[in-house]
């Protein structure tokens, strides 16, 4: 992974053809053109458990057209790091009540995830629309 700098406060990262571009917003002196590189990290925990979650109803044949995922981080307001994650899957009435646990299972199993400390909480629920 390459990672170079494009002009006031944007930083870019080069790896496997992709580039990834972050910016800061204008209240950290950037241009605001890119997301924020914690913003990124949030998102990747996010889709890293979204994938997980697509999976396993695809694995299932379940359409996962109405299904999206929520995720709420909440702060040390103090230390002002992340303690804990709200993760909320909102599936569709129809969605099988029987594998409520095992979806919020499956999500918990993101690998992002489990690069955390320990110590941060990552709380899981479905939700019907």
């Amino acid at each position: 992974m390459e990672i170079y700098f494009n002009g006031n406060k944007q930083v870019f990262a080069d790896f496997n053809g992709f580039t990834v571009k972050t910016d800061q917003a204008a209240r950290g002196g950037g241009d605001g053109a890119y997301p924020e590189p914690f913003a990124l990290f949030l998102a990747s925990l996010g889709t890293c458990a979204g994938i997980y979650v697509k999976s396993f109803c695809d694995q299932r044949g379940i359409p996962t057209d109405k299904i999206r995922l929520h995720q709420e981080p909440k702060f040390d307001p103090v230390r002002h790091i992340i303690v804990e994650i709200d993760l909320t899957i909102y599936v569709p009435e129809d969605f099988p009540e029987k594998y409520d646990q095992a979806v919020i299972q499956t999500a918990s199993l993101c690998a992002v995830k489990r690069h955390l400390r320990e110590d941060v909480k990552f709380n899981v629920v479905v939700s019907r629309q």
